[in-house]
């Protein structure tokens, strides 16, 4: 087994005194080379932090990254400029081309800078399992959105590169070009030998991966192996549980002290199906006691009871105030 990129002890703190910020907190992680890895994790959990350290797009605030056995941290700009541009691929969310060059030239970039020769045998194989062949003289306005990340792809792994980082790529495409995209990096690893790593929120693009790395306030808590999107869905309710859940069920066991029942529940359906109108009901139960038939919508509105309601009016209890105003 051979290691592509590690990183010991690494962490990354921003500002400092009461309002610093531990985006990653000793964390040592491996990449094994040939292999898919995805890192998972919810918004601030430290996922594109550690990838952008291990990518040698940012400096650690401890620890070290190694890419193979090249120390990042002893490399001064230049050879660390021609380390990010030999020997490592990037495919962001945005696609990052360059708008006035064409597909083939935005491919190509990476080795026209390094002053390389195109392998044309090369070259033909990736354009030609992206299915760019008929797209290479376009520039990036006449290109789709998933047309463009798969140029990013292509370019991404043009010179033959160490390792890929994926940050977010299928974030701003649709399904198909989404599968699209994901399919190819399975395929680069399955046929290519290539070490890709990718950071993601979605369990069904983290599914194509051979190992998935959960990551919370910034550690590593978790690893899994070939899982499932179903898999995944369920580590991650798991691990990433709500935070007022438990303070709900307190609440729901709580004693009622009030002489009042207001009650609203279930507004996911949409009422009103062919007569004309798209608001969201909510069924109110109307419980009736001797003091009190008081309801309580969502917007914090009192509903009428229900014997002053117009049987030819909408038929939506819960209207907000504003439909109310204007219904007079």
């Amino acid at each position: 087994m051979t290691i592509a990129a590690r990183a010991t002890g690494l962490s990354k703190h921003y500002g400092s005194g009461s309002a610093e910020v531990v985006a990653l907190d000793g964390v040592d992680f491996e990449i094994v080379s040939g292999e898919f890895t995805a890192i998972m994790g919810p918004s601030g959990s430290g996922k594109s932090t550690l990838m952008h350290l291990l990518a040698a797009l940012d400096s650690p605030t401890s620890g070290k990254v190694f890419i193979g056995d090249t120390d990042v941290a002893s490399l001064k700009d230049t050879p660390l400029t021609e380390l990010r541009r030999d020997r490592i691929g990037f495919i962001f969310q945005a696609f990052n081309l360059v708008p006035t060059l064409s597909a083939k030239e935005n491919i190509v970039l990476p080795l026209a800078i390094a002053g390389k020769k195109v392998d044309q045998e090369w070259f033909d194989r990736i354009v030609d399992v992206l299915g760019l062949r008929n797209r290479l003289s376009h520039k990036p306005s006449e290109l789709s959105g998933g047309q463009q990340q798969r140029v990013a792809c292509a370019r991404a792994l043009m010179n033959r590169p160490d390792i890929v980082f994926g940050d977010e790529p299928t974030g701003n495409l649709d399904s198909v070009s989404a599968a699209e995209v994901l399919t190819f990096l399975r395929r680069s690893v399955d046929e290519f030998g290539q070490t890709v790593v990718m950071v993601t929120h979605d369990a069904l693009s983290a599914s194509y991966a051979d190992r998935q790395v959960f990551l919370s306030d910034g550690r590593i808590i978790k690893e899994l192996r070939n899982a499932s999107q179903d898999e995944l869905l369920s580590t991650m309710a798991h691990i990433y549980p709500r935070h007022d859940q438990q303070a709900g069920v307190e609440a729901d066991d709580a004693p009622n002290t009030s002489n009042e029942h207001p009650v609203v529940i279930d507004s996911d359906e949409k009422s009103g199906a062919g007569q004309g109108t798209d608001v969201v009901a909510t069924h109110i139960e109307w419980l009736h006691d001797k003091d009190s038939e008081e309801v309580i919508c969502r917007d914090g509105g009192g509903a009428p009871a229900p014997e002053h309601l117009d049987e030819d009016a909408e038929p939506v209890v819960e209207q907000t105030i504003p439909r109310r105003a204007i219904a007079g």
